[in-house]
């Protein structure tokens, strides 16, 4: 029995595993993660050059010079300084900053095109359309052939797109397992890219782009999806010489039932985060109000106490002189000469009140 100590661990180390999973990224989303399934197209097909459409930071393209390449062009119009440094060190890989559309017919023939860019109906279509007439004896594999953009257009932004070319987006939402309809809560660009508002129809998405290229292709092109990792598609001309055996090593994977259902158990787990961390983001916001209104209420609490305690104040003097002018009415006696001043002051203080309360009250 041969096991790998790296997923069961032992009796002297049991949580070999754990520390495994926990080095991987919280979503796995990388093309990376294929490495078994680019081994088989190098074993079934003599590999020399790669095309690569959306690079990533590179670590992909270095797979493809291990298994045997020898000229692997990476196409990304906006690289980053990381990944430009990251190409710089291998001679093998060769860095193309301008779009996919304006370089495929510049560049020769491919044995193994990589797709992982816009991942629109419009673009795509373009580089199937291009590619099924230009290098039929290529091999082609694509990502993110499953949901969520299997049928929904993803635009990264700044999109060349425009007019009938791109669907009406939104920006500020995204799409969730949970329901059919965009929300701040799912998959969302934040910037970055922008997003169908509908799903499904004609011209929308990666998978319809696909159906349609190959549809419309002279030839009769194969095609299959490994359901995992928002899925790898792998397209090859049907009477290619190497397409049966290459499609049949791959079954196992194509047609895994369990590799659906994981990947649909994982896009709704991560989905559900998005969702908590949406509403958690949005209970700290209402916190945060609720915080300052209460403040505000605290303040105008304690003014309304100060108020309150002139007021009383006020009253018990006018009690006192009350009481002081009704024993005078019993004992005139008890009469004093009125003090003129503080008369005076009195009758300036009512006046004052009421002039106050007349402009408030206007």
């Amino acid at each position: 029995m041969t096991l790998d100590p790296a997923m069961t661990g032992d009796r002297t180390d049991p949580h070999a595993q754990a520390r495994t999973a926990r080095q991987q990224p919280f979503l796995l989303h990388s093309m990376s993660v294929f490495h078994e399934m680019f081994k088989i197209l190098f074993t079934y097909k003599k590999i020399e050059s790669v095309l690569e459409v959306g690079v990533e930071s590179g670590q992909v393209s270095s797979i493809y010079t291990q298994l045997g390449a020898s000229k692997v062009y990476c196409i990304d119009p906006y690289p980053t300084t990381e990944l430009r440094e990251t190409l710089a060190k291998n001679p093998k890989l060769e860095l193309v900053e301008r779009p996919s559309p304006q370089v495929l017919a510049e560049l020769a023939a491919a044995d193994l095109y990589v797709l992982d860019g816009d991942h629109n109906y419009a673009v795509l279509h373009g580089e199937l359309t291009y590619l099924l007439k230009h290098a039929p004896d290529a091999v082609i594999a694509l990502h993110d052939v499953l949901w969520p953009w299997s049928r929904r257009d993803l635009y990264y932004e700044p999109t060349l797109l425009a007019g009938d070319a791109k669907h009406e987006v939104s920006f500020e939402a995204g799409p969730t397992i949970w329901h059919d309809e965009l929300t701040p809560a799912g998959f969302v660009g934040h910037g970055s890219y922008s997003v169908a508002v509908e799903a499904g129809g004609e011209r929308n998405g990666v998978l319809t782009a696909i159906e349609d290229a190959i549809a419309e292709a002279d030839d009769d092109w194969l095609f299959v999806i490994v359901p995992a990792v928002f899925g790898m598609g792998v397209m090859v001309r049907k009477d290619a010489p190497f397409a049966k055996k290459m499609l049949d090593a791959l079954k196992p994977y194509t047609s895994s039932k369990l590799l659906a259902m994981m990947e649909n158990n994982r896009i709704a787990m991560y989905t559900r985060v998005l969702q908590l961390q949406y509403e958690a983001v949005a209970a700290a916001e209402n916190h945060d109000r609720f915080a300052e209104e209460i403040a505000h209420q605290r303040v105008e609490i304690e003014r309304l106490h100060g108020d309150l305690a002139r007021q009383s104040h006020e009253l018990q003097v006018l009690r006192e002189q009350n009481a002081q002018l009704q024993r005078q009415l019993r004992d005139p006696d008890l009469a004093a000469e009125p003090n003129i001043g503080t008369v005076l002051h009195q009758l300036s203080r009512v006046a004052g009140k009421q002039i106050r309360k007349a402009r408030n009250g206007s």
